[in-house]
């Protein structure tokens, strides 16, 4: 366990970042790391993509294309979660292989956070992803899954977004540093919770919300 910075909400990004290595095989290596704005004009073209599609290929008038598009966004920060608790901090113990999925997966991440060039999935498995997602929804809610995909997309790349920021940049110093602080939480304090990157919203829900340690120090000298 990492020591906790004097104050989390002051997390600095001016540390040296550091990449460590996934596979010795130089070629598979590099399909692990990825420049943050290649997924993001992905994401971010989809979601665009797929609310003019709505609108002006299939017909749906721009209220209910609107709505859809708003339900996939906050569907996606409950996927966000749910992946983030469930599968990138799967339980590993007495089996090496999962110990192995859960390094490759999210583990290099908690040992290096400030590569930025593995703070977003690479572009061929995004792409796969994608595609996947989109076809499922489409399948599922006929042609308003069309705007839900793309809702759903933009979810994901706002989160990759502010999960780059979270880790490369200092906090701002306004309601958006709430996230900072969030995401700080989880890798400085402890990994069994706060889990929500691009919001804390089901961390509250699902009560997986850490003590803040600040708060925790002024009961303890309270008393």
């Amino acid at each position: 366990m990492l020591p906790l910075p004097p104050k989390i909400e002051f997390v600095m990004a001016s540390s040296t970042p550091s990449s460590g290595r996934i596979f010795q095989n130089p070629i598979l290596e590099s399909l692990t790391k990825t420049h943050i704005a290649i997924p993001l004009v992905i994401f971010y073209g989809i979601g665009i993509a797929s609310g003019y599609w709505s609108v002006h290929k299939l017909n749906i008038a721009v209220l209910p294309t609107l709505a859809m598009y708003l339900v996939g966004a906050l569907f996606f920060t409950l996927i966000e979660y749910t992946a983030h608790r469930k599968l990138y901090h799967m339980g590993t113990a007495g089996s090496a292989r999962k110990v192995r999925i859960q390094y490759v997966m999210h583990g290099v991440h908690h040992d290096h956070p400030r590569d930025k060039k593995r703070l977003a999935l690479p572009p061929v498995l995004s792409v796969v992803l994608a595609a996947a997602f989109m076809g499922l929804y489409w399948l599922v809610l006929g042609d308003h899954g069309i705007a839900f995909g793309g809702g759903f997309m933009t979810g994901y790349a706002t989160y990759l977004m502010v999960h780059y920021a979270v880790h490369t940049m200092n906090p701002p110093k306004n309601i958006f540093g709430v996230l900072w602080k969030h995401h700080n939480l989880h890798h400085y304090v402890g990994d069994e919770g706060a889990f929500g990157v691009s919001s804390p919203l089901w961390d509250y829900v699902f009560n997986t919300m850490p003590e803040d340690p600040m708060k925790k120090r002024k009961s303890a000298a309270a008393v």
